[in-house]
């Protein structure tokens, strides 16, 4: 994922190391798209290694130099065939851990039971509130107007966990009745 985001970056203009972290922490990658911000700059030297991206000019910030890449033509194929790849495969990702809990709820005691699924929860609505959070920063970001496909994907987080939140709700009457 790391490769395909990173790539879509520099398809859009040349980017320092540091410049696509910024972008990957304003845009929450971590959260949604599972990228490390820490492994860019080994996924740059990688890349540039194999001739996806290359070092376009070296800037003098400070006392400090940085690299600014941008993608190779190679690179371009690449990125196409990686984001048909990630369109092909399936997206389904079972909350095994949950359903791994909620399989052995019945052994539980009723009050350690209750406790961890309110829990699970708040931890549900700290994700949905981080989620608006970022939503907010992006749209601002982009100057009030975020991409009818971004508007798409903020969409179905927010449906993903709102049927989370159904889920545990109906666990927790479960668990009560």
């Amino acid at each position: 994922m790391t490769r395909l985001l990173v790539l879509e970056l520099l398809d859009v203009q040349p980017m320092s190391g540091y410049d696509i972290q910024q972008m990957f922490k304003l845009t929450d990658a971590e959260r949604w798209g599972g990228v490390l911000v820490g492994s860019i700059y080994h996924a740059l030297k990688k890349m540039e290694a194999e001739k996806l991206v290359e070092v376009s000019s070296i800037e003098q910030t400070g006392h400090r130099q940085k690299a600014v890449y941008q993608i190779t033509e190679q690179g371009r194929v690449y990125l196409k065939q990686l984001a048909l790849d990630s369109l092909k495969a399936s997206s389904v990702a079972y909350p095994s851990t949950l359903y791994a809990g909620l399989s052995y709820v019945h052994q539980l005691p009723k009050e350690e039971a209750l406790a961890a699924l309110e829990q699970q929860a708040a931890a549900l609505e700290q994700e949905y509130r981080s989620l608006e959070q970022g939503l907010q920063e992006k749209a601002a970001a982009l100057g009030g107007e975020l991409p009818a496909m971004s508007g798409l994907i903020f969409e179905n987080m927010f449906a993903i966990i709102r049927q989370q939140q159904e889920t545990v709700a109906k666990a927790i009457q479960l668990v009560n009745a």
